[in-house]
């Protein structure tokens, strides 16, 4: 089955207003730019998001989050985008702030069919007792705060639970992807990309190159075409660095 579409506009055309997303990526490493640019135009709002973290205030998820289209974040990090940090503080955006591990274990059980985990991460702090501050009132107060969860002792350990995210779309980046939706993931793109590819319900991808079926060994693949909806070209160019750090002059710091 061909699952190639002729542009982004086509691929995110049935996105509604306030749906939940899974979007791939860590800082701006596999950020799937071309979706969340054509979602950008289409001017769908009122989104729910689960991703790492929330791009930079110009790229990525930053470009929706700063037109006032995301109502909700679970991440793991805030990372260097000010704009986050300051309309969550400011109580225009709830943030589900959920351990790094634990979110990549959530989309993963979404994805798999497992409801609910127990997990150690977190235990005996406000993840387990509740209370985090998922939104802030205007005047600095906690609207809205995190509930207690389930704990079970296991092996003479504490656990939290943990459930499941399965989200109604996941958009991702790949670097190849064959017709029929078989993806591999170019190093540190593979994070959290195939785990918001499981976790969607319809899953877009878009692929820095897209080959015809049988041209990437069964070996190679990282994300198997049973989890890919639909496929769109993406502009291998459009990538970015988060913090670029460079080595000064060699004078004064010894031999090279």
């Amino acid at each position: 089955m061909d699952k190639v579409v002729d542009s982004a506009a086509q691929a995110v055309a049935d996105i509604p207003d306030g749906a939940l997303l899974a979007v791939g990526g860590f800082g701006l490493c596999g950020i799937p730019s071309t979706l969340i640019a054509a979602l950008f135009l289409a001017g769908t709002t009122g989104l729910r998001v689960a991703s790492n973290n929330c791009g930079v205030d110009d790229w990525g998820l930053g470009l929706l989050l700063r037109a006032g289209r995301i109502a909700r974040m679970t991440s793991s990090y805030v990372g260097e985008n000010k704009e986050f940090a300051r309309q969550y503080l400011s109580g225009e955006l709830e943030v589900e702030l959920t351990p790094q591990g634990t979110l990549a274990e959530r989309l993963r059980a979404g994805g798999s069919g497992i409801p609910a985990f127990y997990t150690p991460a977190g235990t005996g702090t406000q993840v387990e007792l509740g209370g985090l501050p998922w939104r802030y009132s205007p005047d600095g107060s906690v609207a809205v705060a995190s509930p207690p969860k389930e704990v079970r002792e296991f092996a003479g350990r504490r656990h939290v639970l943990e459930e499941a995210i399965t989200a109604d779309f996941g958009l991702v980046r790949a670097e190849i992807a064959d017709r029929h939706g078989n993806c591999v993931f170019h190093a540190a793109a593979r994070n959290f990309n195939p785990l918001c590819a499981m976790s969607g319900r319809i899953t877009l991808v878009e692929a820095e190159r897209i080959v015809d079926p049988g041209e990437i060994s069964p070996d190679a693949i990282h994300l198997p075409g049973v989890y890919v909806d639909r496929i769109v070209a993406a502009d291998p160019a459009d990538k970015r660095i988060e913090r670029r750090t460079v080595r000064t002059s060699a004078a004064g710091l010894g031999k090279e």
